[in-house]
């Protein structure tokens, strides 16, 4: 099979790229590699891809990359919601406008499958139960708003041109290779260099934690087996607050709380996510990497490769 990756240097893509090319399959990667794009995440497989470096908003690049693949699979994103508040222009063009030039590109090609990645975070935030694919969206950053936008207009394209293309939507991913702009990674790479980490506000804001691997899994039982137009959603494994993170990751580095700072919370900082993946978990789907030794694994990796990180951490 031959394969897109569109932000394929970037974490998850990355992670995508490299299992596809472990599994046999022709692979080509197209990255803007803006700071989270890193060529150092494909170094594992040098040589057994493809790498185009450019612009999901390039419609003429995408024409010439496009045909031939049997499978898209969209990853290419401007995601840190920090970043989205500060400025949002970036966004909205390459979560909206992008995701659309992308899947145009696709419907010209006639690319028989399609699977466009998006968030948790088009929903806004949940005080108890769990959201289904049906939750109306109610995005509440500038990046929430530009995925849910690209959201909608994969929908439309499956709708209106009957493209095969199918969304999934994922809780916080975290392992290897992760960008130390978000929370493990930083927290981790922070104390690390005996800085303190700083955690938001009172610390109670919820999450649910997968293992990039197993989000990786659910994409491709989504482009294997998932119906055209409809959303999938991929749940982790275990829902904690910001400071049981927090707590765990000093557990396991041997530090204390003293080593933790609180910092002014986040503007309009969403207290909890929550999916409810039955869906997915229909076409045969389970999450393999309990919580607990994937933290571990992933903490243990920073430690073990600064040089991969002491570059770009923030």
């Amino acid at each position: 099979m031959k394969v897109l990756v569109t932000g394929g240097a970037g974490f998850i893509g990355s992670h995508y790229a490299r299992a596809r090319v472990a599994a046999g399959d022709t692979v080509t990667v197209l990255d803007k590699l803006t700071y989270a794009g890193n060529l150092a995440n494909l170094e594992p497989v040098a040589g057994r891809h493809e790498f185009v470096h450019g612009d999901i908003c390039d419609a003429e690049l995408l024409a010439a990359v496009v045909p031939g693949h049997d499978l898209v699979v969209n990853f290419a994103a401007e995601t840190h919601v920090d970043r989205s508040i500060e400025g949002a222009e970036a966004f909205v063009r390459t979560n909206v406008l992008g995701t659309q030039t992308l899947l145009q590109a696709c419907l010209d090609a006639g690319v028989p499958r399609v699977v466009h990645v998006s968030t948790d975070e088009v929903y806004g935030e949940i005080e108890t139960g769990s959201w289904t694919e049906d939750a109306p969206l109610r995005p509440r950053s500038p990046y929430a708003a530009a995925k849910a936008g690209g959201d909608l207009i994969a929908r439309a394209y499956a709708i209106t041109h009957g493209l095969p293309v199918s969304i999934t939507r994922c809780g916080n991913n975290y392992g290897p290779y992760q960008h130390p702009e978000k929370l493990i990674p930083r927290f981790v790479t922070n104390l690390l260099r005996g800085r303190k980490a700083p955690l938001y506000g009172d610390g109670r804001n919820v999450r649910d934690w997968i293992h990039v691997t197993d989000h990786c899994r659910a994409i491709d039982i989504v482009a294997e087996r998932g119906e055209p137009g409809e959303v999938y959603h991929v749940a982790g494994t275990a829902e904690l607050t910001n400071a049981e993170l927090t707590g765990r990751i000093l557990e396991h580095l041997g530090l204390g709380w003293d080593m933790v700072e609180h910092v002014p919370d986040r503007k309009a900082h969403d207290r909890r996510y929550s999916l409810d993946d039955t869906r997915l978990r229909a076409l045969g789907y389970r999450p393999a990497v309990p919580f607990e030794r994937g933290l571990a694994e992933t903490i243990d990796w920073y430690v073990a490769n600064p040089g991969w990180w002491e570059a770009i951490a923030p």
